[in-house]
């Protein structure tokens, strides 16, 4: 494993809210939408009525508790795997359960995962594509031998692929703003994940389904574009 800061000199993008709606500034000037923002604005009408159910059928409260400790979980976790990228080791939980939890997922990420990538770029990248959208992906590096944007997620439960498509979708997102300011040609996502049982699952997007998922944000694009603004 390679860090590897200095291949693109990445620059954090500030975020503001404008009339409500949150938005990256970018280098060139402009003040865009988030990839997440887009995403969550054009959710088929399918997935809006599941979100609902869901929340329905286990009380507003307990679906508060649900989500928040699954954010935390998700922050932890990520923290944990930052480190490692920077510093080659992931730090010590101390004895906070929450902590040990998404400490142990982290070392599955790890050694299942990230173990399979042999440079990484940056961590927690910034990346936008000029005047049209920006956003925050997890990891940039080589997996498999091939470039790649690279997302860490915590779950419940493991998840089916058809579940996910959106995750897919949002990598195709960043690896054209990637490829769009800094020249490269990333054709593939990687989707590490974790459940809070410490099960790990990892999906991928290369070749005719990198196609596909870039298709399918561009629609999304079209789709925000057209009726948010």
């Amino acid at each position: 494993m390679n860090y590897l800061p200095d291949r693109f000199p990445y620059k954090e993008l500030k975020r503001e809210t404008i009339n409500g709606s949150r938005k990256y500034m970018t280098p060139d000037g402009h003040a865009v939408p988030s990839v997440t923002t887009i995403l969550d604005a054009t959710k088929s009408e399918e997935s809006k009525k599941a979100l609902h159910e869901w929340r329905k059928r286990v009380g507003p409260e307990k679906a508060q508790q649900i989500t928040t400790e699954a954010a935390g979980r998700g922050t932890r976790m990520h923290k944990w795997l930052e480190n490692y990228v920077k510093t080659g080791v992931t730090g010590e939980p101390g004895s906070n359960p929450y902590s040990i939890q998404s400490h142990q997922m982290a070392h599955s990420i790890i050694s299942k995962g990230l173990s399979n990538c042999s440079e990484f770029w940056g961590t927690e990248v910034s990346l936008y594509f000029p005047e049209v959208y920006a956003g925050t992906t997890d990891l940039v590096g080589v997996h498999g031998g091939q470039e790649a944007i690279m997302d860490h997620k915590q779950t419940n439960k493991p998840k089916k692929r058809e579940w996910i498509e959106d995750y897919f979708v949002q990598t195709a997102a960043y690896a054209l703003a990637h490829n769009e300011v800094w020249g490269t040609k990333i054709r593939k996502g990687v989707i590490f994940m974790c459940s809070a049982a410490n099960e790990y699952q990892e999906f991928i997007i290369e070749g005719t389904d990198f196609d596909k998922y870039t298709g399918l944000w561009y629609e999304r694009l079209d789709k925000y574009y057209s009726q948010f603004l």
